[in-house]
């Protein structure tokens, strides 16, 4: 089979044949459809994410067709359309999973990081880590929803319910997902771009944002949460600046440059900030019930599996609106 793979971080992809990988008892083999392009990729292929197996053939937004299950597969048939997130293995016996926290398994595995991925025409899986995907979502469109869409919820899932005004902080993949969620449920979202990123200012006012702009500038009313998802450390210290007393910054990235020092002041009235690492399980089932309803819908750019580092390229340099991703043939 093609496969995109990456033999040396900080190198670009190279197109392999590959044998077709073969499936234990719990795995399921998927053909793929399509498989999103994520910034956690970019930090694995840049080298700030440390420690992926190499060679590895990245990509942890999979959607496609089960055409191979393993002897102890009860769940998903042959014929049923999957999709594959970043969690793709935990231990169930460390301390972490017994108290429901599996995101922070000390054994686990990620998909496109540990576990070969979806920039290719086929991938393995564990049944137990894959989701049925609504038939709205059997398409390219669905795929950012395994990544984008579940730590977008994940952070709206760590803020107060009665919060209402909400700042988003770069302005991507997740964030245009998670907007039409928020705003489905009655809240206002402020977003912050790249500095006269007009362009992606205006695409946030046309999903339904009470308000957009830089990400230095003063938003109009003091936001009771916040989320970064832009890998920027100094946003930190900013959005504790725009917060009202007792909100939250949540910090989404999996990777994040060092937060600089600030005064305790901007801290003081029980504001907080809280990280967020991975998903779980019960993530992926929720997200996956709601975004049929909103119904939320992806803003998508697609590339074909050989244009991978084109795709990579294009979203390391901000010009992609909404979300790559890569098309099978």
């Amino acid at each position: 089979m093609d496969a995109m793979v990456l033999e040396e971080q900080k190198k670009p992809l190279v197109l392999r044949k590959v044998p077709l990988p073969h499936i234990s008892a719990n795995q399921l083999l998927i053909k793929l459809t399509a498989c999103g392009v994520c910034r956690t990729d970019l930090h694995i292929i840049d080298g700030e994410l440390t420690q992926p197996k190499l060679p590895l053939i990245p990509g942890h937004e999979i959607i496609g067709k089960v055409v191979d299950t393993g002897s102890a597969v009860t769940h998903l048939k042959i014929g049923d359309v999957a999709g594959v997130p970043w969690l793709g293995y935990t231990c169930g016996k460390c301390k972490y999973c017994l108290r429901g926290q599996e995101n922070l398994c000390k054994a686990a595995g990620f998909t496109g990081y540990t576990i070969d991925g979806g920039y290719a025409e086929y991938a393995v899986a564990n049944e137990q880590y894959c989701f049925p995907i609504p038939p709205i979502y059997n398409n390219p469109s669905g795929a950012p929803l395994l990544c984008a869409g579940l730590i977008g919820y994940r952070c709206y899932s760590m803020i107060n319910k009665n919060a209402i005004n909400f700042g988003i902080y770069g302005f991507g993949a997740a964030a245009h997902i998670l907007i039409q969620v928020a705003i489905s449920q009655g809240k206002k979202i402020f977003a912050f771009t790249r500095h006269r990123d007009i362009d992606a200012q205006q695409f946030a006012l046309q999903l339904g944002t009470a308000w957009a702009g830089g990400s230095s500038e003063i938003p109009p009313k003091k936001l009771d949460a916040a989320i970064i998802f832009a890998p920027v450390g100094s946003l930190v210290p900013k959005a504790l600046r725009d917060l009202d007393k007792g909100g939250i910054v949540v910090c989404g990235g999996i990777h994040m440059s060092d937060i600089p020092s600030f005064p305790y002041d901007i801290l003081w009235e029980e504001r907080s900030i809280q990280s967020v690492a991975n998903l779980t399980r019960k993530d992926a089932e929720q997200f996956l019930t709601i975004a049929p309803k909103v119904p939320v819908k992806t803003e998508v750019t697609t590339y074909k599996l050989t244009d991978a580092n084109k795709a990579l390229s294009d979203l390391r340099n901000g010009n992609i609106h909404g979300a790559a991703v890569l098309v099978m043939d």
